[in-house]
């Protein structure tokens, strides 16, 4: 594929991508995506990978289903090994090939979705909770962790504890 310059063009259902599901609130929906494979100015042999999916999530604020856009281009260079890796031009993200030089390409969108995923999904525009419950000014001051510090240092020499 490199060699030629080839590529892939295809559409897959959300439900086809059996690691990502854990992370999603439902399945509905599907993955548009691109893999051109080549080799740079450098000889560098590379995949570029474009996708573009909705991906359903449960916003942790609201609790409330969203669908997250995700519309990414990332350049993978293709490498046997850690050297190879190290020898990456800037903006490469290593893509690691197997000894038979075959790579499934499912796999590899998959993973791009999985790493766009937030930590806490929170849907845009959704207020956050502290604004509607703020902590107390007594509640702040006992968290400071330096208060009691602060307190020492005030203190004059000899005084009891």
């Amino acid at each position: 594929m490199v060699a030629s310059r080839r590529g892939i063009e295809a559409r897959v259902p959300l439900e086809r991508l059996s690691r990502l599901r854990d992370a999603l609130l439902d399945v509905e929906g599907e993955v548009a995506f691109t893999l051109d494979f080549g080799r740079d100015e450098l000889q560098v042999p590379y995949a570029e990978l474009h996708v573009e999916a909705g991906l359903p999530l449960q916003c942790q604020r609201s609790m409330e289903r969203f669908v997250l856009p995700v519309d990414l281009t990332q350049r993978l260079g293709l490498v046997r090994s850690e050297a190879e890796e190290a020898a990456l031009p800037p903006g490469y993200e290593a893509l690691e090939v197997p000894a038979d030089g075959f790579v499934v390409p499912l796999d590899i969108v998959e993973d791009e979705l999985i790493l766009a995923v937030p930590v806490i999904p929170v849907k845009p525009g959704s207020e956050a909770v502290e604004r509607d419950w703020p902590a107390p000014a007594a509640e702040q001051e006992r968290a400071n962790p330096f208060a009691a510090l602060s307190a020492l240092k005030n203190k004059t020499p000899g005084e009891p504890d």
